[in-house]
């Protein structure tokens, strides 16, 4: 599963706030993504790490990568390129409680990223080219549409076009619902491994 290495919950907070972040108060969420320098091909090897507000809540695997699906069929869905998010990338208020494709609880892009078109189809998520910035409707969601499934996934395949996605259902279905439960925006920062 992931290889990222372990870090303290000032080590991330810090690192968000020298990319633009900001630390939210006590009741909002701040969920940060670390990308894998590894980067392993169609593999969940990164993590999503859970704050409310300042206060660390959870850890877990997952990917911010798009899968081979994407990388490698991407024209199938009349798409210019896999969407790749740029890292080290402060998204306030980005996600919103809402459905992944109408079938799973999930958080929606409500506010526009900056991401890349990966064209080469190859085994890597590239950043290069032209940087966009727009809504993608890359959401945050889990790896299986039943509300109780317990399964943890290791290919991410179809799973993620760009959509950072949760592989263990378990610790999903624990971060949905308490963010569900708070009907407030999530904001988000995706780092690099460092």
């Amino acid at each position: 599963m992931s290889n990222v290495k372990s870090y303290t919950d000032n080590q991330l907070l810090e690192r968000v706030e020298t990319i633009g972040g900001v630390i939210p108060n006590q009741g909002k969420y701040l969920i940060i993504g670390v990308q894998s320098q590894e980067d392993d091909f169609n593999k969940f090897d990164d993590k999503f790490y859970v704050f409310d507000g300042p206060n660390f809540k959870q850890v877990s695997t997952g990917t911010t990568n798009a899968g081979k699906t994407a990388l490698f069929m991407f024209d199938n869905y009349n798409l210019p390129g896999a969407a790749v998010w740029k890292t080290d990338q402060w998204c306030p208020d980005v996600f919103e409680k809402g459905y992944h494709k109408g079938k799973m609880k999930a958080l929606r892009q409500v506010k526009p990223i900056e991401y890349y078109r990966d064209k080469d189809k190859d085994t890597k998520a590239e950043q290069y080219g032209v940087l966009y910035k727009e809504i993608i409707y890359a959401n945050m969601h889990g790896v299986d549409y039943d509300p109780y499934s317990t399964i943890t996934k290791e290919d991410i395949n179809g799973w993620s076009f760009a959509c950072q996605v949760w592989n263990n259902m378990i610790d999903y279905k624990k971060m949905i619902d308490a963010s569900w439960r708070r009907d407030k925006p999530v904001d988000y920062a995706l780092i690099k491994e460092f």
